[in-house]
């Protein structure tokens, strides 16, 4: 019998077989001993144990075709990384943080803004309009009014998708949304704070229809990059590779050089105040950062 681990916790590991539903199976000696750990999103096959109690063995690995560090799972083909318009503010730094994390394990990434129903000004078609204009495909949404929910469904579906973003964003609320016969604990939002509590505890795959999984994980609120160079970082802004044959020095950093086509493009406003913003603090942090020894 073969099926995916949609979740593991303390040793069990709860695999999904389309049309039986969820078995409770333990991974096989040859595992450890082979130092291979089963993942969520692993597709497996399993010996059934007991069909009544829905029990199993876990026997065999399939082939994965792809593996995120972070979070850890097998086989995600997408990323949706989700932030509210307000309540909490968005911070950009950190958005940026996600897409640049996604990007360096070869993820496509979806925006979803969240609560277009707390959106007085109309500030969600700005945030967009940044995005989309840097190649990211982005879509205002709202899980409490379920609006624009419909459109990101067509996205996911025949997918599996890792959700990503800050706590108090309401992805469990959107996860509901998309999958009206899951219940995930939702949170409110610290009036002092202005942050969510975190209620994903761990990462869980929930089948929203056939060959259709969404990855729930734990929320963050800071996120560190790793494993990349200060000159590495503008091939993760594709915005800036319009402009970089203008640059009068190979190998600018865009960011203290003169005659710099991504400062010239900045300046006639074909890029984003924003996003540079956070192109040049994040730059800063990697020069900074102390190297590590090995």
């Amino acid at each position: 019998m073969q099926g995916k681990i949609v979740k593991g916790i303390a040793g069990f590991y709860y695999v999904h077989v389309s049309g039986s539903g969820v078995y409770e199976c333990k991974a096989k000696g040859i595992f450890r001993k082979d130092r291979v750990k089963p993942l969520v999103g692993d597709n497996v096959e399993m010996d059934l144990l007991d069909e009544t109690e829905k029990t199993g063995n876990i026997i065999r690995l399939l082939p994965r075709a792809s593996q995120l560090i972070r979070p850890a799972v097998a086989n995600v083909d997408q990323a949706l990384v989700i932030f509210a318009i307000t309540h909490p503010q968005p911070n950009f730094n950190l958005l940026d943080r996600f897409l640049i994390m996604m990007g360096q394990q070869n993820l496509p990434c979806i925006i979803c803004l969240n609560k277009q129903d707390l959106d007085q000004e109309g500030a969600g078609q700005e945030y967009a309009h940044i995005y989309n204009a840097c190649g990211y495909r982005t879509f205002i949404v709202s899980a409490a009014e379920k609006q624009g929910i419909e459109r990101l469904r067509e996205q996911l579906r025949g997918r599996t998708t890792t959700v990503a973003g800050p706590s108090g964003v309401g992805k469990s609320s959107l996860v509901n949304c998309l999958q009206p016969g899951t219940v995930m604990e939702t949170g409110e939002i610290s009036e002092k704070i202005q942050r969510g509590r975190h209620t994903t505890r761990h990462s869980e795959l929930i089948a929203l229809e056939e060959n259709t999984y969404i990855l729930d994980t734990p929320g963050f609120s800071s996120l560190g990059l790793f494993d990349l160079e200060k000159e590495q970082l503008a091939s993760y802004y594709p915005e800036f590779g319009y402009y970089e044959a203008d640059c009068r020095f190979s190998g600018c950093s865009h960011t203290a050089e003169p005659q710099c086509g991504v400062k010239q493009a900045l300046e006639q406003g074909r890029i984003s105040r924003l996003r540079y913003d956070n192109y040049c603090q994040l730059y800063r942090e990697l020069k900074d950062k102390k190297p590590v020894y090995r």
